[in-house]
């Protein structure tokens, strides 16, 4: 779906009473060609990063239990978390309901026939195995969340929440966490109209002003569009420092760098560095103030 028609479809969406709004984008998005070898592939990079990370810090999951923000379609994380990583359980949550007997199945066939992995299943609606505890409709905020969970992560999420959220979030966490909580955030800040158009910068959002973003985007395709060190002051506003933080650039030499260069970018970032603004692919790990 290219960018233009993606957008004119979401604004069209978004006209609809939220709930009709909300069914139909999420069948549009069942009906959407899934393969499965890409999502896992896609995901064992996450934990790749995850687990990196982890291990640079002294950290270990085995025998974890692990809250995951936002819980997609499918439960490839809690699989590769307790497969791959020995965690013992893991609680994820989403605003959202998107898990299916359907596809679990064929995910899990999928794990036994690539992988070799014998997936357990219990007798319960979706067929989940007995160490993921699944909350969907959540809002994590207002959530009873386990109080001896020694990880909390995020797969690509924050982006989509607004910055008061996330500051609401990390606060919640501070307060009902236990002492020795760590959390991970993987955070994709670039303009994701660009991975449908190569045309636009992946900074294009950042030539608007908040009321120019609010009229481009909706509900459906929401992007905070903040800057590594906006994330950065949130998460010490929660009460939270960064033990590790990562993030890619932009090649001077590339396009990408180029249609960023040709952007006038709005005094809503002024005061930001170059590297701040193009910072790409941010990878934190979190932990309580001591």
């Amino acid at each position: 779906m290219n960018a233009a028609f993606r957008s004119s479809l979401f604004k069209l969406l978004d006209k609809l009473p939220s709930k009709l709004g909300y069914f139909i984008y999420h069948q549009l998005q069942r009906l959407t060609p899934e393969d499965i070898s890409k999502k896992v592939k896609a995901n064992q990079h996450s934990y790749d990063v995850i687990q990196r990370i982890i291990q640079s810090t002294g950290l270990n999951l085995t025998g974890s239990k692990i809250i995951e923000i936002g819980s997609g379609w499918m439960p490839l994380m809690p699989y590769l978390l307790h497969y791959q990583g020995g965690a013992k359980e893991i609680f994820t949550y989403d605003l959202n309901h998107h898990y299916n007997r359907k596809q679990i199945f064929k995910l899990n066939a999928f794990f036994e026939q690539h992988l070799g992995i014998k997936i357990l299943l219990e007798s319960d609606e979706y067929g989940l195995p007995d160490f993921v505890d699944y909350h969907p409709n959540t809002n994590l905020i207002e959530a009873d969340l386990p109080n001896e969970a020694n990880f909390v992560f995020s797969r690509f999420v924050l982006e989509h929440v607004r910055p008061e959220d996330i500051l609401r979030m990390h606060q919640k966490l501070n307060n009902d966490g236990s002492d020795d909580l760590h959390i991970i955030h993987l955070i994709s800040p670039s303009d994701h109209r660009a991975y449908n158009d190569p045309s636009l910068s992946l900074l294009d959002f950042l030539q608007f002003s908040s009321t120019e973003w609010k009229r481009i985007q909706t509900k459906f395709d929401y992007h905070n569009r903040l800057r590594l060190p906006q994330y950065l002051n949130i998460f010490e506003q929660a009460g939270f420092e960064v033990l590790f933080e990562e993030h890619t650039g932009l090649d001077s030499k590339s396009k990408q760098f180029q249609l960023f260069k040709q952007l006038h970018i709005h005094s809503d970032f002024a005061g930001m560095t170059e590297e701040e603004l193009c910072a790409g692919a941010i990878n934190v790990l979190l932990r309580k103030k001591k």
